[in-house]
């Protein structure tokens, strides 16, 4: 699989274009209540919405909760390679890239479940 895509705005264009979005709402879902951190996704929500849901409750995690910020990563299994190319501005940019290295791996293991299901 090779992802050609460099904004969470991007990739979720992807996921929509490979009827994928709905599996990938449940993917996020499953591993932040596995993490203990339910985002409570509605069925309503759009792309944008979803990005800006994940990215929020990232910002919060990293500023208030760091522990499970750090357990929710190792949960995803987001690879530490991924951290080395994180530009450290300001927490804010920060939660966006992090939000697009999520969307990332959640999108891998929907489209890798899919493919060979």
């Amino acid at each position: 699989m090779n992802l050609n895509v460099d904004t969470s705005e991007q990739l979720m264009q992807v996921a929509l274009d490979d009827l994928l979005f709905d599996k990938l709402m449940l993917q996020i879902e499953k591993d932040f209540v596995l993490a203990n951190i339910p985002l409570g996704i509605s069925n309503e929500l759009n792309a944008t919405q979803l990005i800006v849901l994940i990215k929020e409750k990232v910002y919060y995690l990293m500023m208030e909760h760091f522990a499970e910020y750090l357990n929710l990563m190792y949960i995803i299994d987001i690879p530490e390679k991924e951290f080395e190319n994180i530009e450290v501005t300001d927490t804010v940019d920060v939660s966006g890239q992090v939000t697009f290295l999520i969307l990332k791996r959640e999108y891998k293991k929907v489209w890798y479940r899919n493919k060979y299901k």
